[in-house]
């Protein structure tokens, strides 16, 4: 393989992995942020026992959502019909379930740690329930930020479920994580090497960005 048609092929892996994960990503913020938010404000039955399983699932095993996933979209699983297995979409959905927990958990922990008076004060200034519940994700947006970046690293990262779910097909499914373990076990770890500088210089330049402009928000 030629330099040109190395640079291509890298920079295709770029384009997969970023596309799935920040998919992914994106999909999860839009379901965590609100149930972390309503854990956070609501007091309910079974909520310590509903924390305990959101911070447990944190840890979920990327090969595990990856089988799970499998047998859902196989052909004999119940969601085969849909024919997405060994597709990006497949790597989103396995990407989505693993971020998930990690952006409700830490958006409920960011949510807990706004001061209650905040909610109190807006209500008594003839706030409705939507403008209160809007002051305390305000003054817990950088929790709740942290709480995205933190899911994306945990999706751009893993190669578990990628692997298992998207067949690692080279210019469709072929993600930086599932192309560093391809081309370890081929022995061409200058190359594996090579594309996990790439992860974290990628992974670097998304902190950074929300960094610099958090800093001007702050």
């Amino acid at each position: 393989m030629g330099a040109a048609e190395l640079g291509i092929e890298t920079f295709n892996i770029m384009g997969v992995s970023l596309k799935v994960s920040l998919a992914a990503t994106a999909l999860a913020t839009i379901v965590s942020v609100p149930l972390g938010f309503i854990v956070a404000v609501r007091d309910f039955r079974g909520k310590r026992s509903l924390v305990a399983v959101m911070n447990t699932l944190m840890a979920l095993p990327t090969v595990v959502v990856g089988l799970l996933v499998y047998m859902l979209l196989s052909r004999s699983g119940p969601f085969g019909f849909l024919g997405i297995l060994y597709t990006p979409t497949a790597i989103v959905v396995g990407e989505f379930i693993l971020a998930v927990p990690i952006i409700t958990a830490l958006t409920y922990a960011a949510a807990s740690g706004v001061d209650e008076r905040v909610r109190k004060t807006a209500e008594s200034l003839g706030a409705g329930a939507s403008q209160s519940a809007w002051m305390v994700l305000k003054e817990g947006r950088l929790g709740i930020i942290a709480a995205v970046i933190a899911g994306f690293g945990r999706v751009v990262a893993e190669v578990g479920s990628a692997i298992m779910v998207g067949g690692n097909i080279r210019g469709y499914t072929r993600t930086m994580t599932t192309a560093i373990a391809l081309e370890t076990a081929k022995g061409n770890f200058i190359l594996g090497i090579t594309l996990g500088m790439i992860l974290l210089v990628v992974a670097l330049s998304i902190n950074l960005t929300v960094n610099a402009f958090l800093g001007r928000k702050v």
